[in-house]
């Protein structure tokens, strides 16, 4: 994913982080572990001037691979450069 990523969107900014061991239990079947559920944190000149769910949909278009064989979730944070992040 953070190939994908700094291709397509060429981030100033990237964190992929593992949260799957957060959502242990969630799920009778799911005890934590395996890489399902994600956070993505991108600051991207890319994203200046689009609307927030165009972000998202161009990061899910590009992870639809993913999505499709076995990420059960993405927790998105997109930005622009100039823009205010809490993290």
């Amino acid at each position: 994913m953070t190939k994908k990523l700094r291709d397509a969107f060429e981030p100033q900014r990237l964190e992929v982080i593992n949260e799957s061991h957060l959502h242990a239990g969630h799920q009778e079947s799911f005890d934590g572990t395996g890489e399902t559920h994600f956070r993505i944190r991108i600051v991207s000149s890319r994203f200046a001037g689009m609307p927030r769910i165009a972000r998202h949909r161009a990061i899910n278009e590009l992870l639809g691979e993913e999505l499709r064989e076995g990420v059960h979730a993405l927790a998105i944070e997109p930005a622009a450069p100039d823009e205010k992040v809490r993290w």
